[in-house]
């Protein structure tokens, strides 16, 4: 019986979702970057004119939109304008990259929730390979210590990784944050300017978020609307099935982590 066999049984998950990302997770990504590469010239296209642009069959062209979180943004009526004063741009990695381990790649945003007349901002990183949230920070603010804390949240319980992608905010910007993920070695990539899908990841995931989360508005305090982000969170990584997955991001982590042989001295 083979190891993985055995971690699905300790984990209670189906012997047949050990496989599920193995089928073809270099063919998505392709697509994935073949798609990306059709809605910069045409940012309005919805899976139906990005399949007829490529030529291929728009199921699965859907399929692997959804599996990116990738959005025909425009569509939403919401104006998108590239960021000015970019002193240096960094290249998308992810468009070249795939992640192939947990640790390999993390994205970055933030967003926002309105409660009882003001806003409150959360940060969040996931990682790419597991989609497991490892940072989390939530202020009052977004200027550069609230993405600043949540790389710190992330790094205090994970290795750095080998990449770091983000859009190019002027929090992503700051000096103080270029250096710190340049002192620990860490290779920056971004989206590029005027080009929100690129970090459709994040996006998928807070659109799930704000669901699980519910109204804001029903908690009393803002310390009660804090715990329950946390808490949301941690469901997210811990119960919560994740569609690309079939299963919650720790469980597939926990799936996927290599083993050492203590008799061996290899690792399994």
């Amino acid at each position: 019986m083979t190891t993985k066999v055995l971690r699905a049984r300790e984990l209670g998950v189906s012997r047949g979702t050990l496989y599920y990302r193995e089928k073809k997770p270099d063919k998505d990504w392709e697509l994935k970057v073949l798609i990306e590469e059709v809605l910069r010239l045409h940012p309005s296209y919805g899976s139906r004119r990005i399949a007829l642009h490529l030529k291929l069959n728009r199921k699965g062209v859907k399929r692997v939109m959804n599996l990116f979180g990738i959005k025909a943004y425009r569509r939403r009526g919401k104006k998108w304008e590239k960021t000015r004063n970019i002193k240096v741009q960094y290249p998308n990695l992810l468009m070249t990259t795939y992640p192939t381990y947990e640790g390999h790649i993390w994205v970055s945003d933030f967003t926002h929730v309105n409660w009882r007349g003001r806003v409150v901002y959360i940060a969040t990183i996931l990682d790419l390979y597991t989609r497991k949230v490892v940072g989390l920070s939530v202020l009052t603010t977004h200027a550069v210590q609230l993405v600043l804390t949540a790389l710190m949240a992330a790094l205090q319980y994970h290795a750095r990784p080998l990449i770091y992608h983000s859009d190019n905010g002027s929090e992503y910007n700051a000096a103080v944050f270029i250096t710190a993920l340049t002192t620990i070695g860490t290779q920056i990539s971004r989206s590029n300017p005027g080009c929100p899908w690129e970090n459709g990841y994040q996006e998928s995931f807070y659109d799930k978020f704000k669901i699980d989360l519910g109204d804001p508005a029903r908690f009393k305090t803002m310390g009660e609307l804090v715990l329950a982000i946390y808490q949301t969170i941690h469901e997210y990584n811990h119960t919560r099935i994740h569609s690309a997955l079939k299963m919650s991001p720790c469980a597939f982590a926990e799936l996927t982590a290599p083993r050492y042989d203590t008799r061996n001295k290899i690792s399994v």
